[in-house]
């Protein structure tokens, strides 16, 4: 029996076995297919492939060991002398943790991620997460569990999670701010960056991630705050940035809406959500009436057709929008919470009242400074502290002292004097 034991064993099939991949696939321990100047599976993950430099090496290191890149980010290191930042290198080389590669798959970050990269991840999945959605309602564990989880295999979106996290950070401990908001700006720049390497390869296995890292995007500049000038549909300079990444996620949705919302992402509605309380009933009653007065007055001056239709169109859906918000703040909902129904009414205006608003028309301005009273529920978001007042200076800065008198409702309720009752805070 034992002198047939070598009889069935079958040798195994002898094959080359290829050393030339890239090194950004041989610290993955994936196959690479060499294409040159970029692998398909550097393409894929939109990271630099070193077939792109002539210099790069093809011959593995046997001996190499991963460490932890030095931070950039320092006390000192945007300052400090070219000498000084290379001795302070060489120093902290000597103390490296070494033995585990602390590398993300497919991240644009070549040398591994660095501590304060990682107290920014540690900080989003046990804290900054909270901040973005309501976690009763968030059955799916999206934002807790897997976007953190998709970061680690798309660069763009840990980029953005990463700048969400640090501008939390900001909000949270002002005395670092600008330690925390360069973080942000540098992984800003290389999430857009990343993501809109990938845009042109959109198809159904990576819609879903592309379209979340366009709404991180749109969250990050949120959380960044107002910036002089930019009054999120226009400017005074230009088109607004912010409206041009709304864009981006319109149009990623409008082609793969299907595709999108599937899945962990496929809409779950929130049985806690009814009518308008009777407490603030009263309350939405006064924004209704002062928003009729102003269709009143548009559509009274409007004369041509197609631009009442127009107007009619976005005042009626501006109604709409105020009931659904109180009666998400009827359950106790406010803050993030609101942010698709407040948002969603500047998604939904069509082309012609967008170009309206940017050539600053005197109707649609004092309409979207109507609008902006809805930015007040949205206060007890980090991410939206602010924005309502910026928005409504930019509207009477736009408008003309004739038509001042529109906005007397919108300053009241934004500067305080009219009291607005609170809700949950998230």
């Amino acid at each position: 029996m034992n002198d047939q034991l070598p009889m069935q064993i079958r040798s195994r099939r002898s094959h080359n076995k290829s050393r030339a991949g890239c090194q950004n696939c041989k610290k993955r321990r994936v196959k690479c297919d060499e294409k040159k100047p970029h692998c398909t599976k550097c393409v894929r993950h939109s990271i630099e492939c070193d077939f792109a430099s002539p210099a790069a090496s093809t011959s593995p290191d046997p001996t190499r060991r991963f460490r932890f890149r030095p931070s950039k980010y320092q006390p000192g290191s945007r300052t400090s002398s070219p000498s000084t930042r290379t001795e302070a290198v060489t120093s902290s080389a000597a103390s490296a943790s070494t033995g585990v590669q602390c590398d993300l798959a497919g991240s644009a970050l070549s040398g591994g991620i660095s501590f304060a990269d990682l107290k920014l991840y540690h900080h989003f999945v046990t804290s900054t997460y909270k901040t973005l959605a309501d976690e009763k309602v968030d059955h799916k564990r999206v934002w807790s569990h897997h976007v953190p989880q998709w970061g680690i295999s798309f660069p763009s979106i840990m980029h953005l999670i990463l700048a969400l996290s640090a501008l939390h950070l900001a909000h949270e401990d002002p005395a670092s701010r600008t330690q925390f908001i360069a973080q942000a700006d540098d992984h800003f720049t290389f999430g857009v960056r990343s993501v809109s390497a990938v845009l042109c390869l959109l198809n159904t296995e990576n819609c879903q991630l592309i379209y979340m890292s366009a709404a991180l995007i749109c969250l990050v500049y949120f959380g960044r705050g107002p910036r002089r000038g930019e009054y999120l549909v226009f400017s005074d300079i230009g088109r607004s940035e912010w409206l041009i990444l709304l864009h981006g996620v319109h149009s990623i949705v409008s082609q793969n809406h299907d595709r999108v919302f599937t899945g962990v992402l496929e809409p779950i509605p929130d049985d806690s959500i009814g009518g308008v309380s009777d407490e603030l009933q009263a309350e939405l009653d006064e924004h209704l009436q002062q928003v009729q007065q102003v269709q009143a007055f548009i559509l009274s001056h409007v004369t041509d057709e197609t631009s009442r239709s127009l107007f009619a169109a976005a005042i009626n859906d501006l109604l709409s929008a105020f009931e659904e918000v109180y009666k998400m703040r009827s359950a106790g909902k406010d803050g993030i919470c609101l942010m698709h129904l407040v948002v969603g009414w500047v998604y939904r205006l069509r082309a012609e009242m967008i170009s309206l608003l940017e050539q600053k028309d005197r109707y649609a301005l004092i309409l979207f400074g109507h609008w902006s009273i809805l930015l007040v529920y949205q206060r007890s978001s980090w991410l939206m502290q602010g924005w309502d007042a910026h928005v409504l200076h930019g509207v009477r800065t736009s408008l003309g002292e004739e038509d001042q008198q529109w906005l007397a409702w919108p300053i009241q309720v934004i500067e305080g004097e009219v009291p607005t009752h609170s809700t949950s805070k998230l």
